[in-house]
């Protein structure tokens, strides 16, 4: 599997942190990756909570090294979701 696509949303509050992931999510293929840099707090609760609820999978969650209060996010594109994305 290639390198998953990364997004960097730590200057991004809630709810723009989901909408940006599913803007990000919309054009790969499912089983494709993810990887999306959060700031600590509602965020990595949020967007992992949502995207699981979408259909897809939260590989892990992380801090991200030398970043305080930081995280690194890898999500793989569900079939379902796939499915329900727009042409």
């Amino acid at each position: 599997m290639s390198r998953p696509r990364r997004i960097d949303l730590r200057t991004h509050a809630c709810p723009m942190t989901w909408v940006k992931t599913c803007i990000a999510l919309e054009p790969l293929a499912a089983g494709d990756e993810l990887e999306v840099w959060l700031a600590g707090g509602e965020p990595v609760d949020s967007v992992p909570r949502t995207a699981a609820e979408e259909g897809h999978r939260v590989v892990s969650l992380a801090p991200l090294d030398g970043a305080p209060a930081a995280w690194r996010l890898v999500l793989r594109k569900g079939a379902a979701a796939a499915r329900l994305a727009l042409p």
